[in-house]
């Protein structure tokens, strides 16, 4: 206060006391935060720098969440395509096991099981996206992945087609195929062409060689003995029957359909594997640098704890001193109390 008097000495000791609690206090300040500075007042050079950095790493870290989300995706499909890839092996082995036999009921179950797998097929395409993207569910489907913060460097990831329209794989409807035909009782009298069905009891016969005039005079057995007619298997009581055709070249554009569908699948999987690797590698390499930036802030700004613990002591130290200089400088003073 200006209308207080102090000796010199005192005055000295005071500033000194004041300019030690001043550092004691940014001192203070430092061990509490962590950091030697805290605003731009403290430096404003490496705050602003430290603050850019730091900026930069926050941006960083959102697109770090995205290109997290985007392997998810990619994997999503890339999850699917394993499994599409096992049932079309599967589907192979069923037309492969079809294509083996000449049974027409054998083959009407295989090509139902061929049927259904390919339902299945479709199925897991319609059923691997992730957060509303599939990439397996057509090529108008994609996801870009943004690499840097200013957007210059991205990946744009193209979906494909892995349903069975997309794979160019046919459902199994010919394998064997069944019309109605009809059959000509067996008679006595009438004449036969070649192709045409006759029938006795419950059995049918097809005509092998033509037979001319009256059959009067041969019977079933001798006709049946010299090849002019072929049992079938097919039964009738009616003469009315379902005729079974087996497609055997059906069954092997099946084969050969699956077998491009599965190379068409490890297309897909190579493509979508690249992809992974590239966010991936992305990835890890955001993380990095989001390291280093935040490393190069902290040189900037963190404080030195054991040096500031140093200084908060020598500081202690010099307060102490000061007010025992303080002390003793008032003494002068009060010695002038004792002419009372």
């Amino acid at each position: 206060m200006a209308d207080i008097s102090l000796t010199a000495s005192m005055r000295s000791n005071l500033l000194s006391l004041q300019q030690t609690q001043s550092l004691m206090d940014m001192t203070q300040e430092r061990l509490s935060t962590g950091k030697k500075v805290n605003s731009a007042i403290d430096n404003p050079s490496s705050y602003y720098t430290a603050q850019s950095l730091t900026n930069r790493a926050s941006d960083l870290s959102s697109l770090l969440d995205s290109m997290g989300q985007a392997v998810q995706t990619i994997q999503a499909a890339n999850e699917g395509i394993e499994a599409i890839t096992e049932f079309a092996n599967q589907a192979k082995a069923i037309a492969t096991s079809a294509n083996d036999t000449s049974e027409s009921a054998s083959i009407e179950n295989y090509m139902s099981q061929f049927n259904e797998i390919l339902k299945q097929i479709n199925g897991i395409a319609k059923d691997s996206g992730y957060k509303g993207v599939n990439l397996l569910a057509g090529k108008d489907q994609e996801l870009k992945v943004i690499f840097n913060e200013d957007r210059s460097s991205s990946l744009m990831v193209k979906g494909d087609d892995a349903t069975t329209t997309g794979l160019e794989i046919n459902e199994a409807e010919t394998w064997v195929t069944k019309s109605d035909e009809t059959a000509e009782e067996y008679e006595t009298t009438g004449d036969y062409t070649v192709g045409n069905y006759v029938y006795s009891g419950n059995k049918v016969y097809e005509v092998a060689k033509e037979i001319e005039g009256s059959t009067g005079a041969t019977n079933l057995d001798a006709l049946i003995a010299d090849g002019s007619l072929v049992e079938t298997e097919y039964t009738t009581t009616d003469g009315n029957f379902k005729k079974v055709t087996i497609d055997k070249s059906a069954i092997s554009d099946s084969i050969t359909e699956v077998e491009n569908a599965v190379s068409k699948l490890r297309n897909m999987a190579s493509v979508f594997g690249n992809n992974y690797s590239i966010v991936e590698n992305r990835e890890n390499f955001t993380e990095n640098l989001i390291n280093v930036l935040e490393e190069g802030a902290d040189k900037l700004t963190l404080a030195d704890m054991n040096e500031e613990s140093a200084n908060m002591l020598a500081l202690q130290t010099r307060q102490q001193l000061a007010i025992n200089s303080l002390s003793l400088a008032s003494q002068a003073a009060q010695s002038v109390l004792s002419l009372f």
